[in-house]
């Protein structure tokens, strides 16, 4: 890229318009000027033929230039009875000339002035722009004068005559340069009126811009994500679709930073609990170390196994939030087409080995559905996970897959209807379940798994007492064809 390319990217958008349209206006108006120079100059020189035209058809014009063809001087007698401002003059084919008596003055012979004399008897006349003897411009009209021959005595040599009538352009090259003068003059206003008009523009169209720019500072200097830009419903222009975005955008990060707030917030209430109850075990372990006083071999026993006890739900509780942190990106690119069977039997293995005292019946059919495996096993395992943990000892779970419904129905206590709203809010757990191991993260991955994948989750009381979890997922009975 040139410098002045650089040059002008580091101007303001603004500077950067108003000079493109005076640009784009000084182009046009430059086109329009030099097209209308040229056609007045066309008018101005036709004007001037006519009048060559008319003077060639005066009368006696060419008889008085044959009858003193013989005689006449190359420099002009007294004119003040003939036509002024006008030059006669005959032209030999050798180039030379003489000027009648009523002449002006002289013009300089051209080259096509000696083709058209030595063509005399079937040369047209031509019409040429010329200088006279002084180098002023004329304009002249070069015509044959059949029949008019010239003899010289000396060699015998007889020459053709033609005629040469010319007009001075003085007057009309005037006017063509008074006329660019003004054209240039009015295409100098226009160029500039342009520039105020396209900056006063530019101006007016990127004010909204402005708003925009001074929103995205205020919020970057202050994280301030309330702001909003004031939008006109009515309008669905650039800048418009620019604001609701950018509005969009500040509302999605505010929710973002809440729902963030409130993560670790419930996370760090919940890490209190086991980290205090590790910490006490260890004080209490260390401490009988230090006194030298022995605790009871049951009683310390029972002090490993509470702090491997948290440790396992405190390194459960990590993963839970590690899984929720996980950004959509990272979980659309494992995204593929999953055998829904064959994740629900991996887990249906997992859960009878955690009740290995319930019986889990199940009916399997095929399915397949795009989603992450690894997040759709652990959101089936979390499902099962739940109906082991309320399910009575010897009880029944009942899982069945049917055309995209997979459900899960266990006879425990089942959920309070009250309850039912909040089970996959994150962290929440039933009063009555608090006593249980587990974060309160596992329905809420649940739901989140399930709706990245397209489908729903719900859980109801069942009839007769129990819970029934139904997730229902997109999908077919056979595999798309890409994946055979």
């Amino acid at each position: 890229m040139s410098r002045v390319g650089r040059r002008f990217r580091t101007l303001p958008i603004r500077a950067r318009l108003s000079m493109l349209v005076a640009a784009a206006v000084a182009f046009a108006v430059a086109a329009v000027s030099v097209t209308c120079w040229f056609i007045v100059q066309g008018k101005l020189y036709d004007q001037v033929d006519n009048d060559l035209q008319k003077t060639l058809a005066m009368r006696g014009i060419q008889e008085q230039a044959a009858a003193a063809v013989n005689t006449c001087t190359q420099t002009p007698q007294d004119n003040s009875h003939g036509p002024r401002n006008i030059y006669f003059q005959v032209v030999l084919e050798d180039g030379t000339f003489c000027a009648l008596p009523f002449s002006k003055g002289t013009v300089k012979v051209t080259k096509s002035d000696r083709d058209m004399v030595k063509e005399a008897d079937t040369a047209d006349g031509s019409i040429h722009n010329g200088t006279d003897s002084e180098g002023a411009d004329v304009r002249v009209l070069a015509v044959p004068m059949p029949g008019v021959t010239v003899t010289d005595p000396a060699t015998d040599v007889t020459s053709n005559a033609g005629l040469l009538v010319a007009l001075p352009l003085d007057n009309t090259q005037s006017t063509l340069n008074d006329l660019a003068l003004i054209l240039l003059f009015v295409s100098g206003i226009g160029v500039v009126g342009a520039g105020a008009a396209g900056l006063a523009v530019a101006r007016a169209g990127l004010r909204p811009v402005d708003k925009l720019t001074e929103a995205v500072e205020h919020v970057a200097r202050t994280e301030d994500l309330s702001i909003r830009i004031p939008v006109d419903e009515e309008s669905d222009d650039e800048i418009a679709r620019l604001s609701h975005s950018f509005n969009s955008m500040t509302s999605a990060l505010a929710n973002s930073r809440e729902l963030q707030q409130q993560l670790i917030a419930d996370a760090g209430h919940e890490l209190r609990t086991p980290l205090t109850s590790l910490r006490t075990n260890i004080e209490l372990l260390t401490r009988s170390e230090e006194t030298g006083r022995p605790i009871p071999e049951a009683d310390r026993k029972a002090l490993l196994a509470s702090v491997k006890a948290q440790m396992t739900e405190l390194a459960a509780l990590i993963g839970d939030l590690q899984e929720l942190s996980r950004s959509e990106g990272q979980r659309g690119e494992r995204v593929q087409v999953v055998a829904l069977e064959d994740t629900v039997e991996s887990a249906l293995r997992r859960a009878r080995l955690r009740g290995p005292e319930l019986t889990i019946t199940s009916d399997i059919q095929p399915w397949f559905v795009r989603a992450e495996p690894s997040a759709l096993e652990r959101a089936v395992v979390n499902i099962l996970d739940n109906a082991v943990k309320f399910s009575p000892e010897g009880g029944t779970i009942e899982v069945q897959l049917s055309r995209g419904t997979l459900t899960v129905r266990d006879h425990g206590p089942g959920i309070p209807a009250d309850e039912i709203p909040y089970v996959f809010d994150r962290f929440w757990r039933s009063p009555s379940a608090r006593a249980l191991p587990g974060s309160g993260l596992g329905l809420s991955i649940v739901a989140r798994t399930i709706q990245q994948a397209g489908g729903e989750v719900t859980l109801a009381r069942a009839a007769g007492g129990g819970t029934v979890a139904t997730v229902r997922l997109p999908g077919a009975a056979t595999p798309p064809p890409e994946t055979m």
